[in-house]
């Protein structure tokens, strides 16, 4: 079961990255912004989605597994993100709810119930790599966290062809993260980050996107993690964000068998 549900909320919130362009205005007609202007917009965008619903296929390629499903995902700031895999029909086949302080894991074609507390060991496990709960819900939207750079140079800017390129290298873990962002609507199209012993290699590119709510939000999805060898494609079907009546309807069954992970 551990690996079952090591999957699927890994597969839900990998997509942290995209890649892609959406039409717009000639790109001389944009203005250039200095790093200072393009964190704080790329940030203030990042904080207007305060829910999200998304539906779509989901495909894992790796090693020991190449499938795909059907998913539907709704994350709800501050407090939760619920992942779904449907089958045929649009039958629930597993369900999860991940918050801040607890999980639950819902097996249907066992009817068992696995729940338990959520911390960073938790977390690491589950998800494969250090995110905080907060990371995890930005993850739907295709955002990244820049609360921290908002007031630090990177240590590396520039513009190539379209695209604004910033570089990031933490001195005490030996990370370095590379943004690249679409000049005219502001979407990250490219994240990678990798550390010197090789230890976190992920990249990711993301196209399809449409502009809702005024932030570009990626509707295709492809994910490589090179250290597990991994794969992960999304394609998402249909977004809605800042639905007032967005809600989360997940009930376990009276006579599903409940276990403490």
């Amino acid at each position: 079961m551990k690996y079952v549900f090591s999957f699927l909320i890994t597969a839900s919130l990998i997509p942290i990255f995209f890649n892609g362009c959406v039409p717009s205005k000639p790109i001389d007609e944009v203005e250039l912004l200095p790093s200072e202007r393009l964190i704080n917009k790329l940030e203030a965008n990042r904080r207007k989605i305060k829910n999200f619903e998304g539906v779509g296929i989901i495909k894992i390629v790796s090693e020991v597994y190449d499938n795909s499903a059907s998913f539907r995902v709704i994350m709800k700031k501050p407090d939760s993100v619920y992942f779904t895999i449907m089958g045929p029909f649009g039958i629930e086949l597993a369900q999860s709810l991940v918050t801040k302080d607890r999980f639950v894991f819902y097996d249907a074609l066992e009817n068992t119930a696995y729940t338990g507390e959520v911390n960073e060991n938790v977390l690491r496990e589950i998800f494969k790599i250090n995110l905080s709960f907060t990371d995890l819900l930005d993850a739907f939207v295709g955002s990244v966290n820049l609360t921290r750079n908002l007031y630090t140079q990177p240590d590396s800017y520039e513009v190539e062809g379209d695209k604004y390129v910033l570089t990031y290298k933490e001195i005490e873990s030996g990370i370095t993260t590379k943004y690249k962002v679409d000049i005219r609507e502001l979407g990250i199209t490219n994240y990678i980050i990798t550390a010197f012993d090789n230890s976190i290699d992920l990249e990711g590119e993301y196209s399809d996107f449409e502009l809702i709510e005024g932030v570009a939000i990626p509707f295709g999805i492809d994910v490589t993690n090179k250290v597990e060898n991994q794969k992960i494609k999304i394609n998402y079907r249909n977004i809605v964000v800042n639905d007032r009546d967005l809600y989360v309807n997940f009930k376990i069954p009276d006579d599903a068998s409940i276990v403490e992970w």
